[in-house]
């Protein structure tokens, strides 16, 4: 079974308490210490201070020995403290108890003047004692202690002054925190709840706060996932609608004509229908294929790279498809400009789609009538004044008039020779727009040289020669 997760805002009280409560308990375990010590400094001090009042008063005797000079009463006075209990003993340099609490251990420390400070059991309680060596009048050492239950209790209440405040900042803190960080938190959680309680058909921008910069740019990053996904559901709408709609022609022809030769018993006939059927679906085939290639066009948008291309290669192959048809159609398909190798930055399917469509369009609806000369050239001219290099495709056809070049960039518009043939879709010069517009180049339809013909162009940035990478705009 998993654990389960934890909230961010928890997340990020405990990252930030945990360091801090561990640091302020070193801290505070620290200057406890410190304080502890220089505490006890000052309680030995005062404790010396008794051993030197004692010493002072051990003088010679009358028979050559060592004596102190105070009474019980005296004594009592000097080593007088309200809240502990003191005890002393002298001793003499043999051992030999001199005056004092019998029974008070003398501590065994090497040799010299230094006092020595340190813990003792008497009378079944712990001392903290100090031995005190003196050399005159005689050799003779002073010990004196005490009980340590005052310093015991002003340890406690140290620890508990020390801790109390701070546990009582810290819980102050960690309240302070998290309300901070359910503040700063609360945007995530606005987001989450939008995104949470959006319909799945809902693709508008969500609201985005500007509360902190992170939180920002996840916004405007789920706001552009939903403009992608948005437009991606727009074209595939659009898609199904288009075939929906422009398939339903050819295929009620198709099955006009099927049923109108099984109508009639001639041979004849059904091979006039079955040819018919078969154009019929070349027709259907050829607008699904364009179709298809204006939906992926849409999506090559946002998923195709764009790279170095040899722009006269992909011409020649392109050439070399349509050559055959042009044969049979009695067309001269020629080229121009391609003996200079020029490279563009594109994409290879984008830019074969831009001359299929071109070449297709200009054998189509490009041609003069019967009789006359026909010709389609492809040509690539490098323009140094423009800075580009234009790819174009010229027929010497009918030839479209200015109001029906804007016209011819919508889809499913179509020329005068397009509508008198009663071929195509009028999805062509769209497509070719389309791609144009993804390889960041300029879409072009002027008149061609002469008195007659189409002149369609598609211009890039121009590469000098020489250079390793070319010169393309951004879509």
């Amino acid at each position: 079974m998993k654990a389960p997760v934890r909230a961010l805002r928890s997340r990020l009280l405990w990252h930030v308490i945990w360091p801090l409560a561990l640091t302020w308990l070193l801290g505070t375990v620290l200057a406890f210490g410190v304080a502890r010590y220089f505490t006890q400094q000052a309680l030995d001090r005062a404790l010396l201070d008794d051993a030197y009042a004692v010493a002072s008063h051990v003088r010679h005797a009358e028979d050559g020995g060592l004596t102190l000079g105070l009474t019980a009463t005296e004594m009592s006075t000097l080593l007088f403290d309200q809240n502990e209990s003191l005890y002393f003993a002298v001793y003499l340099d043999d051992g030999r108890l001199l005056a004092g609490h019998a029974g008070l251990p003398l501590p065994s420390v090497s040799e010299g003047a230094a006092p020595f400070f340190t813990e003792v059991a008497f009378q079944n309680q712990m001392l903290r004692a100090v031995q005190l060596p003196r050399q005159k009048p005689a050799a003779f050492n002073v010990v004196v202690a005490q009980t340590t239950h005052s310093q015991g209790r002003l340890f406690e209440r140290l620890l508990v002054v020390s801790l109390a405040p701070q546990v009582l900042l810290l819980l102050g803190l960690a309240w302070w925190l998290r309300r901070m960080i359910q503040k700063d938190v609360q945007p995530l959680m606005d987001l989450e709840n939008a995104v949470a309680q959006r319909d799945a058909r809902d693709l508008t921008p969500v609201t985005v706060s500007r509360r902190t910069s992170e939180v920002q740019r996840l916004g405007e990053a789920v706001n552009a996932l939903l403009l992608r996904i948005g437009q991606s559901v727009r074209g595939q709408k659009e898609f199904a609608g288009n075939v929906a709609h422009e398939l339903r022609t050819p295929l009620a022809g198709i099955r006009a004509l099927a049923e109108y030769g099984l109508a009639h018993a001639e041979p004849h006939i059904w091979r006039e229908q079955l040819h018919s059927i078969v154009q019929s679906q070349a027709r259907a085939s050829h607008l699904i294929d364009q179709l298809l290639a204006l939906a992926l066009a849409q999506e090559a948008m946002q998923v195709l790279p764009l790279h170095p291309l040899s722009l006269d290669d992909v011409v020649r192959d392109s050439l070399m498809r349509h050559l055959h048809r042009a044969d049979g159609l009695g067309v001269d398909l020629g080229a121009r400009g391609l003996d200079v190798p020029v490279q563009v930055l594109a994409q290879r399917a984008l830019l074969e789609g831009v001359l299929d469509n071109l070449i297709d369009n200009a054998l189509r609806y490009g041609l003069p009538s019967e009789g006359e000369p026909r010709h389609v050239t492809v040509e690539i001219v490098r323009d140094a004044g423009q800075g580009e290099v234009c790819l174009s495709v010229i027929d010497n056809g009918p030839g479209i008039s200015d109001v029906q070049r804007e016209r011819l960039l919508s889809r499913w518009a179509q020329g005068s020779a397009g509508e008198a043939l009663k071929q195509g879709s009028g999805l062509g010069l769209a497509i070719v727009a389309e791609y144009a517009r993804i390889l960041g180049a300029t879409f072009r339809l002027a008149q061609a040289e002469g008195a007659r013909g189409l002149k369609v162009s598609v211009c890039f940035a121009n590469q000098q020669p020489g250079s390793s990478s070319p010169v393309n705009p951004s879509p």
